[in-house]
């Protein structure tokens, strides 16, 4: 038996070969195999999870758009109030541009013409396609409406809204959505040029690119980094992959591996689509500009479609760092970056010779501000509107859904009461008065549309609403409808009746009374229900209101407006604490002529693609005839209220030319000052007080009145023409109808078929006066002048308007000769 020698011996053939080799090679390639199951174990439902992963968060990317928030269409029609400023207003807050009044979204002045070219936008009740129109004001309204392209008049025209808001949820990202076909072709292909010229043939990542990129910073060492990632790696990147921006290896290479599944799953027409949506290009504080459509109107003001050469090309020069080149901070640096782009355009044939030469001299194109993409404006409105679709849309849903709210907002409206706020309590600012706040909601009477909320002074910070959520005494702002519950028993009451205006005790019960006065510590004696409520009379209120019961009031105000309240007597003048958008809610009910009109912030809400999926807009049922007679006739006596009554400095304010109607209100101590009055269109309802409940020393003239009369002395709003249908209009002198020039008569409105009985008048003409200023005796003065008597009377008649209804007025005894009376 051999001797084994050493162990080597074990591996020797007898061949002269060595079996170590193939051993080893044997083991190398088991453990290569076990590496390569192993990765592949690995990698296989990695990659699987990465594809799920791409699949849903490309799917969210492609719908994480912010809620916007709209104001109302500006409808335009023949006989409109408006005036060229007012205008102006609403094409401004919609983004229009002075320019030629052809491309859409420019505005064309010469004198009283307009040409205003709007764009398309989808409303409530569908599409509104673009148009150019020609309007034309004239004495303060619209005299006429031109289709320009069709070559006719128009009854009516609506331009698109002004944004007032977005609600962005969680992720503070401004965002629209654009289909490739709205990118400019130029904007497509230079993007192209200057981030990822191979982007229609690689396959995700630039390999090539990569490799010259690691070479780069290699030999740089470090100090110098090329970019290499294609447009896909940065879709990825920054769509996908989430927050965070720190280059490490397992966040570049899950970067790469989000690629290629993108190339391996979507086109590349919807990649590019999604980058043009996703793309960063700009920040304004926490609020991220997302997408070529919103860094348009961000840095330009302008639609995408009307960008120039130039603009182009800096968009995409923003590509590459949005802060580092931002125009409005870093001019030059921008300008640098711009022309680079613009060099590349021309040098790949985008742009010719000429072009590029005159793009580069131009100026950056940039607007001083960010727009209509600044941070919500109308805090107070928009509270409201969030209230408002509170119980469909849960917060969580609304923000961010990519939803189109459309309201009720008019911008100039909201514009002219945030600026009487500011105005007026600045001027009533007194050493030793505490700090005023407001609260004003102003609604449309035609169909309940809330055009303007301000809720505090400093109207443009989020805070307490004192429109919606300030619940203050209403004072004398309920006395209408104790009036409007007796004038709809016609039989028993009208305006024309009289009340005793002495002291009144009421008692409360277990010995308690309770003794109102007036506020100007007197008594008025036997007094008209009209002079009652215009010169807002305490006792003969409280009289009046006992007479309809407190309970049948606090039943009316909850029917109209939901106001809860026992039905005390106290309630008569006002001991009811409501937000001045609830009193709105009650005061809309006179303002519309008797219809029960909900108010709403909301006229409705659009999906993603534009469509209706809610009206809030719903028409109201035409008012019950006898709800108007008696709304009519409410409307009567507080148009006298402005013009003879409490509400008179109006008239001095030259505001008799809206034969406005409207009532002050104050509270105990002069706490609270109320005004609300409306219109042939609007409707205002105005507190003015302190949060700390204390004395102001204001009353409903001295402070609610003084902004609205700033509100509506720049507001465009037709008169207020009272209907006369249901009413008889007839001269009353004591308890009896008679002929409109008889001494002492006044004229007033009766529910038809309910006026006094007639009885004629015997007219005593004054006696002549001779040259010395003394009487001619009676028969020299009729002598020879049959029927001078009934001349006479006829020129007694002339002086009050003759027997034109249109020219008969109601002149009260006491009122001061040059005080304007409504008209019927």
């Amino acid at each position: 038996m051999p001797r084994i020698e050493d162990e080597d011996d074990l591996h020797d053939d007898g061949d002269g070969t060595d079996s170590e080799g193939p051993v080893w090679r044997n083991r190398l390639l088991t453990w290569g195999l076990a590496a390569a199951a192993l990765l592949l174990g690995f990698l296989i439902p990695y990659m699987l999870y990465l594809n799920h992963q791409v699949g849903e968060r490309f799917g969210k990317l492609r719908w994480q758009v912010p809620t916007r928030v709209y104001a109302r269409p500006l409808v335009l029609r023949s006989g409109l109030a408006m005036d060229a400023q007012t205008l102006k207003t609403e094409l401004d807050a919609a983004s229009y541009r002075d320019g030629d009044g052809k491309r859409p979204g420019t505005y064309d002045r010469n004198g009283a013409r307009w040409r205003i070219s709007s764009r398309g936008y989808d409303d409530v009740d569908g599409r509104v396609a673009p148009a150019i129109l020609e309007v034309t004001l004239s004495g303060g309204d619209v005299a006429a409406i031109r289709d320009v392209a069709g070559k006719r008049a128009l009854r009516s025209a609506r331009l698109d809204p002004a944004r007032m808001a977005t609600l962005y949820g969680q992720q503070q990202e401004e965002r629209r959505l654009v289909r490739m076909e709205e990118v400019p072709e130029l904007l497509v292909t230079g993007l192209q040029a200057v981030e990822d010229r191979d982007f229609n043939r690689h396959m995700g990542i630039d390999i090539g690119g990569m490799l010259r990129a690691a070479f780069v910073t290699v030999k740089s060492g470090g100090d110098t980094k090329q970019g290499a990632s294609t447009l896909t790696q940065q879709l990825a990147r920054s769509g996908l992959l989430g927050i965070g921006k720190e280059q490490t290896v397992t966040r570049k290479v899950k970067e790469i591996l989000f690629a290629l599944l993108l190339e391996a799953r979507y086109d590349k027409r919807t990649i590019l689509e999604a980058y043009f949506n996703q793309v960063d290009l700009g920040q304004r504080g926490a609020q991220s500009i997302r997408g070529v459509a919103a860094a348009s109107e961000f840095w330009f003001g302008k639609e995408l479609q009307d960008l120039s050469t130039e603009q182009i090309a800096l968009m995409i020069g923003l590509v590459k760092g949005p802060s580092w080149y931002n125009p409005r901070r870093n001019p030059e640096r921008a300008t640098e970056r711009r022309n680079f782009v613009l060099g590349e355009m021309h040098e790949t044939g985008l742009i010719d010779d000429k072009e590029f030469q005159r793009a580069t001299k131009a100026p950056l194109g940039v607007t001083e501000n960010a727009g209509s993409l600044a941070a919500n404006r109308f805090p107070a409105y928009v509270d409201l509107v969030r209230k408002q679709l509170a119980r469909d849309y849960p917060a969580d849903k609304l923000s961010g859904a990519g939803l189109s709210v459309m309201t009720g907002m008019s911008p100039a409206a909201q514009g002219y009461a945030e600026g009487a706020v500011a105005r007026t309590l600045k001027s009533l600012s007194t050493k030793g008065r505490p700090t005023l706040q407001a609260g004003v909601v102003m609604t449309d009477v035609h169909n309940g549309d809330v055009v303007a909320v301000v809720g505090s002074r400093e109207f443009t910070e989020q805070g307490f609403n004192r429109a919606v959520d300030a619940k203050r005494p209403v004072g004398s702002l309920l006395k209408p409808f104790v009036y409007l519950l007796a004038l709809a028993q016609p039989d028993k009451w009208s305006l024309a009746s009289t009340i005793s205006d002495a002291p009144v005790t009421v008692s409360l019960g277990r010995s308690r009374n309770w003794k109102p006065g007036n506020s100007d510590g007197r008594s008025h004696g036997t007094v008209r229900l009209l002079d009652a409520l215009a010169q807002s009379y305490n006792q003969a209120t409280v009289r009046l209101g006992m007479d309809m019961q407190p309970q049948r009031l606090a039943e009316l105000t909850r029917t109209l407006a939901g106001i809860e309240s026992e039905g005390q007597p106290s309630l008569i003048l006002g001991a009811v604490d409501q937000s001045p958008y609830a009193m709105a809610q009650l005061y809309q009910f006179l303002a519309s002529g008797g219809e029960i009109q909900p108010l709403h912030a909301v006229r409705g809400v659009l999906d993603p693609q534009g469509k209706a999926i809610k009206r809030y807009d719903s028409v109201a049922p035409p008012a019950q005839k006898g709800d108007a007679v008696a709304a009519r006739l409410v409307g009567v006596a507080l148009q006298y209220a402005v013009s003879s009554g409490t509400g008179r400095p109006l008239v001095r304010d030259g505001l008799g030319r809206l034969a406005a109607a409207g009532k002050t209100g104050t509270s105990n101590d002069g706490r609270d000052s109320w005004f609300a009055g409306y219109t042939g269109d609007h409707l205002g309802v105005v507190w003015v007080g302190n949060d700390q409940n204390k004395e102001t020393g204001l009353y409903g003239a001295t402070g609610g009145m003084r902004v609205w009369s700033d509100v509506f002395a720049r507001l465009p709003s037709a008169p207020l023409r009272l209907s006369d249908e249901g009413l008889d209009w007839r001269w009353v002198e004591g308890g009896h109808s008679t002929d409109p020039g008889c001494p002492g008569a006044r004229r007033f409105a009766f529910v038809a078929g309910y006026a006094p009985g007639y009885q004629a008048c015997v007219y005593v003409p004054p006696p002549a006066l001779d040259e010395y200023g003394n009487p001619i005796p009676a028969d020299s003065a009729l002598d020879g002048e049959p029927g001078a008597l009934q001349r006479a009377g006829q020129a007694i008649r002339g002086w009050f308007g003759g027997d034109d209804p249109a020219k008969q007025v109601p002149v009260p005894a006491d009122a001061p000769p040059a005080a304007p009376v409504p008209q019927p």
